[in-house]
């Protein structure tokens, strides 16, 4: 039986993205909160995400030299959308991104890192969210990771999915966003397991559902 654990950062005024959908100012230049976060997502043995965050982290990470590269790519994924396989074919080919090598950022490589592939080969589930999240958590393993996006998140949270909050709370203030918790029916009380501050500022607040 597999935890699943809701990974997100979060402002110091509950937002998990701005209005529009960005989350840029969630990654700040503290190598020790990269360094925790990176290990920690290495304790998974299964990522699972809602569809455009999917296609995105697939686009990003499978030629990505960011430390966060190697687990997210390597470690099986599973996505959540109603277009049932049929998303997987949308997942950028090797081939497209051997054509994207000119145009590769500073974190970016010329070439697919190791476990790109896996990003096609992830399981999709297309069914009850709840029903498909009981199937994955009766499996042996690490626990399974969940890492949004906003609406996924909310939906895990408000049908009571979710066994262990871990938010990483940046030191920024955005006063209009994206709220986690919007949709609970009614306030879950919750468990501070451990806490850990960051010298940038960041603080990584792991909680349970009391």
């Amino acid at each position: 039986m597999r935890d699943l654990i809701l990974k997100m950062a979060i402002s110091v005024d509950g937002f998990v993205s701005d209005l529009d959908g960005r989350n840029t100012w969630m990654f700040g230049a503290d190598q020790e909160a990269k360094a925790w976060g990176v290990e920690y997502i290495w304790n998974a043995s299964l990522h699972i995400m809602g569809s455009r965050s999917f296609l995105g982290m697939a686009a990003y990470w499978q030629t990505s030299t960011d430390p966060f590269a190697p687990p997210m790519n390597q470690i099986p994924k599973a996505v959540f959308s109603r277009q049932g396989p049929a998303i997987l074919a949308h997942v950028k080919t090797m081939a497209a991104l051997e054509e994207a090598r000119a145009k590769a950022g500073p974190t970016q490589s010329a070439a697919p890192q190791p476990g790109a592939g896996s990003w096609a080969e992830a399981h999709v589930a297309s069914g009850d969210l709840a029903e498909e999240i009981a199937k994955l958590k009766a499996q042996e393993g690490k626990p399974i990771i969940a890492h949004g996006g906003v609406s996924f998140a909310r939906e895990l949270v408000a049908q009571g999915l979710v066994d262990q909050f871990a938010l990483i709370v940046a030191p920024v203030a955005l006063g209009k966003g994206l709220p986690l918790f919007s949709d609970l029916a009614a306030p879950t009380p919750l468990k501070l397991m451990s806490s850990k501050a960051f010298p940038g500022g960041a603080v990584a607040q792991i909680y349970r559902p009391a």
